[in-house]
């Protein structure tokens, strides 16, 4: 058994998933026993070929590319690592991070010496150094309607300052889903990632049925990596309408149908309006309007490949 399985959800870009995977083998240290999983997720065949032979010019023994013939999303191409891990520890990591430091190793320490710490991430800066927000506080009708600032002021122990810079490791609602680091026995006891969500949301649903186990979600500083920002997936209305696809998933199973009718009805009126001004969101308006259900996903839309 390995220390750690890194596992990787690659999806037709190849430089990020080699430059990443560089990375992580550069900086941690050789005293670790780990291995890497990169699931392809159903790319162009060529993007799979290619990044096929750089795996097999890397120098390290333990890393396995695995072929989905269709698109599982993000928890989806996750999950099939899962299946392909034999380790205590799993670390997933988006392909579009490089590492500053030994990550890994901070991580495992740090849950190593607290028991109360379910799942970690580390503390993520843009390419050109700046500091980037690497915690952030769950979906909720509170959040949707009144804002996060407001919630911070409000209630600063369950909602700490997302734009501030920390030294000590810090309790939050969830890490994003950029880095996310636990234990196995941890995430098989509460089923993994909810693969009923295509994309977006994956890391509050997670972090929320850790923490009814009394396992909660912490941010350490030490570790540190740069986070290309949505390098991996391009923005388009079709990814609009699926982010709100997601959080209405999420209101009704964490919320019930007070809260679900309550975010509705908020973004019901908000899109009405914001769509006057920028006709280019009427689309997700009109999809608020069915309820943004789980059968308008792209979950649905995808092809099975024939090679």
């Amino acid at each position: 058994m390995f220390d750690i399985a890194v596992i990787l959800v690659h999806y037709n870009s190849g430089t990020l998933t080699a430059d990443c995977v560089k990375s992580i083998i550069k900086s941690t240290s050789n005293t670790l026993n780990y291995q890497i999983i990169i699931v392809d997720n159903c790319s162009e065949y060529e993007d799979y070929q290619n990044l096929k032979q750089v795996c097999e010019t890397i120098d390290f023994p333990n890393i396995q590319l695995v072929r989905s013939k269709i698109n599982t999303g993000f928890g989806g191409g996750n999950m099939i690592g899962v299946q392909h891990a034999n380790a205590k520890y799993l670390a997933f990591i988006n392909n579009d991070t490089l590492f500053i430091n030994d990550c890994l190793n901070i991580l495992k320490d740090n849950l190593e010496k607290n028991n109360d710490i379910g799942i970690a991430g580390g503390q993520s800066f843009k390419p050109n150094g700046d500091f980037m927000i690497s915690l952030d506080h769950f979906a909720s009708p509170a959040r949707e309607i009144f804002g996060r600032s407001f919630l911070e002021k409000i209630n600063p122990k369950q909602y700490p300052k997302r734009k501030k810079r920390y030294i000590e490791p810090v309790k939050v609602n969830f890490v994003p889903g950029s880095f996310m680091f636990i234990r196995s026995e941890d995430f098989n006891e509460v089923g993994g990632f909810d693969t009923n969500i295509f994309l977006y949301y994956e890391e509050t649903d997670l972090c929320k049925r850790l923490r009814k186990k009394g396992k909660y979600a912490y941010l350490i500083p030490s570790a540190e990596f740069i986070h290309y920002h949505g390098a991996s997936t391009e923005k388009s209305i079709a990814i609009k309408k699926e982010l709100r696809i997601s959080l209405f998933y999420i209101m009704l199973k964490h919320y019930g149908i007070a809260g679900y009718f309550l975010v509705f009805l908020f973004l019901l009126i908000k899109y009405f309006f914001s769509s006057i001004f920028k006709p280019k969101n009427w689309p997700v308006f009109f999809l608020l309007l069915k309820g943004a259900p789980l059968s308008d996903s792209l979950k649905l839309k995808q092809k099975i490949a024939t090679n």
